[in-house]
Parts: C-alpha cells; structure tokens; sequence
C-alpha cells in the first residue's frame, strides 16, 4: 500500500512542476511535455480522459526524486468550491445538536444532495497551519453576539472530487456522463468554527464559520485508480427525481481522523447518502457549468457507530474541541490505493 497520485513539487532551488508521487518517491514528469512544467495541474487536468489514460502509463518514464528531498504544494488552481451534506448519518447527528427535539432531517434532504458553496481562495495544502478564527457568536445564555477567536473549532472529514474536463454554462451534466468530468479524489479537512456557524447559518447557511481554512491533500488520486473500489451506495427512499436518479455508487474507502498522535475515529466513503454523479448531476442542472479546478467536497462522511463519525462535535457530543497546538491527520486508503494525507496544526 502506498500513496500515488499527481501533485506539484519541486526539488530544491527549481521552479514547481507536476509529479506523480508513488509511496516514497516522486516521478519528475516535465519531460513529458510543457504541460507537465506548469505549477498547477489545471492544465493537465483540462486535457481530458485520452490524455490522462495515456500519461498514468506514462509515469514511470520521469526521474524519481525521493519524497523527503522535496517540497509540495497546492496541487491545482481551484475554480469554484462547493461542499455538500451527504452524510445520513453527519446530518442527523448535526439535526440533533443544532435542533433538539424537532425531526433531525429537513424535508429537503432526501430529495436532493444539499450543499453550499464554499471560498476557493482559503483553500490550503496539507501542512499549512490553520490560525483560529474571529468572528460573531452568541452563547445561548447571551443577551447579545460577542466577538472573538472562536472557541468551538472543529474537523469535518471529507472526500473532494476535482473537476478535469470543464461543461458548458446553460447545458446540465447528464448523470450518466458525470464521471467523465471527473480526473481525481483528495481527502478535505473542512475546518469549522462551530460557534460562529450556529450563530450565522440561518437563514442563508455557511458562511464565516467555514471560509477561513479548507486543507486538501497535496496528491491527487486519479478517479481511475480507484474504479477497483467503487460499489453500490446506500437504497435511497424517496427514489430520487429522474435528472437524479442512476445506480448510485459510493467508493470503498477507509478513513480515519488522529488527534495528537491518537486515532479518535475510523468510518469509510460507502456511508455517503449521495454519490458524486449525483453531485454534478444536481449542481448543473440549472445552466451552472463545471470549470476545470472545481471541487467538489463530500461533507463530513460519518458512519453509525459512535466512534465512526468525522467531525470533534459528533464524537464528543458537543463537548470538546481543537485546542491551540492540536494537531490533526486524515488518513485514506482502498485496497493498495492510499489518498495523500492531510495535516494541519491549530495556530
């Protein structure tokens, strides 16, 4: 088992480029072409399925540079960013700490893949420390907000699909072809400020308690990789309306969350609600088209027993939150397939 997939790196002293990473090693793959000398994948990614079929069994013919002797960086330019909810299990658990006492799931939920879009611009490599927010909070026995560094900070494990092969503005992607726009899988760390978001989130959703910090793997797992693993979601009741409705399928993949050199949590990808062909499928139907550099995040992936959930509020209960100085490690892997980690330590 070892992490493989395409990022961007540079050997000491030379100018970025793109790589594909194979455990410990990192192919040079700028003699490949021009496209591969660029510091982003954006244009590699933009190329196409022929394109990366061909380059995947084309990898090997780059000079191998030991990982350790490099340094990496955000992977792509990222286009738009969209986080969903599509997690059963995340959901119900958040319906019963923001909502006690009413039905956990809105009526809106399992109709459609519920999502938000989120700030491409604070989107950070693994690695990068994340400072603790600011923002507006109001304690529920306040009389008003205060403001300050937020007190409530928390993880949300998450699988993000980015988009390669971009659509056209006015034209829906049809779910059967959805995959087709797909070039690769990073694991998300959709840092959250819980206090702000409770405060804020009515009636228009997330907004400063998720835009300061999302952090992704630095290698992106070609989608192809992980065909092997694909297998048959969750029965979805109600069935979903026609521009949504397919064979859904989730990826076997194995997660897990470690805080402070402790594994706190461990769940996998097949508990998702909602497939990614049905993300795209819902996020185009109305004339939005697809840009290469898109992500496309799950949203906290939970599973149903206590200590399968993906986010510090769900496994503690509301109880306990990052400190400064924690430190937090996502981990993924299906079969001999492993996702590049992602890290990140409160500042």
């Amino acid at each position: 088992m070892a992490v493989t997939g395409y990022g961007i790196f540079n050997p000491p002293g030379e100018p970025p480029r793109v790589g594909f990473r194979r455990g410990d090693e990192v192919f040079d793959l700028s003699v490949l072409g021009d496209v591969f000398r660029e510091p982003s994948l954006n244009a590699f990614m933009g190329k196409g399925p022929d394109v990366w079929a061909e380059t995947r069994a084309r990898v090997e013919e780059g000079k191998t540079v030991p990982l350790a002797e490099v340094e990496t960086h955000l992977p792509f330019e990222v286009a738009d960013y969209v986080d969903f909810y599509s997690s059963l299990e995340h959901a119900t658990n958040l319906g019963k700490l923001f909502r006690p006492g009413s039905e956990p799931l809105l009526p809106n939920w399992r109709h459609l893949p519920v999502g938000y879009h989120g700030r491409a611009g604070t989107i950070v490599v693994s690695g990068t420390p994340i400072l603790r927010p600011h923002g507006q909070s109001k304690p529920p026995d306040a009389d008003e907000p205060r403001f300050g560094p937020s007190r409530r900070l928390d993880i949300e494990l998450e699988l993000g699909f980015v988009i390669g092969t971009p659509s056209r503005l006015g034209e829906p992607v049809p779910i059967d072809r959805a995959l087709e726009h797909v070039f690769g899988v990073v694991i998300v760390n959709d840092w959250s400020a819980r206090d702000i978001q409770a405060w804020e989130y009515q009636p228009l959703g997330p907004f400063l308690g998720k835009s300061f910090a999302t952090s992704i793997g630095a290698w992106v797992t070609p989608l192809a990789d992980l065909e092997p693993y694909r297998v048959a979601g969750a029965k979805q009741e109600p069935e979903p309306l026609d521009y949504l409705r397919t064979d859904a399928s989730v990826y076997d993949i194995d997660l897990e969350v470690e805080l402070n050199g402790e594994v706190i949590s461990r769940t996998s990808a097949r508990n998702l609600y909602w497939s990614v062909e049905q993300q795209i499928a819902h996020v185009t139907v109305n004339g939005a088209s697809l840009r290469t550099g898109d992500l496309l995040a799950t949203g906290t992936i939970s599973g149903p027993e206590p200590d399968s959930r993906g986010s510090l509020i769900e496994l503690f209960w509301n109880e306990r939150f990052l400190e400064d100085g924690d430190e937090v490690v996502l981990r993924g892997r299906a079969g001999d397939v492993e996702l590049g980690e992602v890290t990140g330590k409160i500042v």
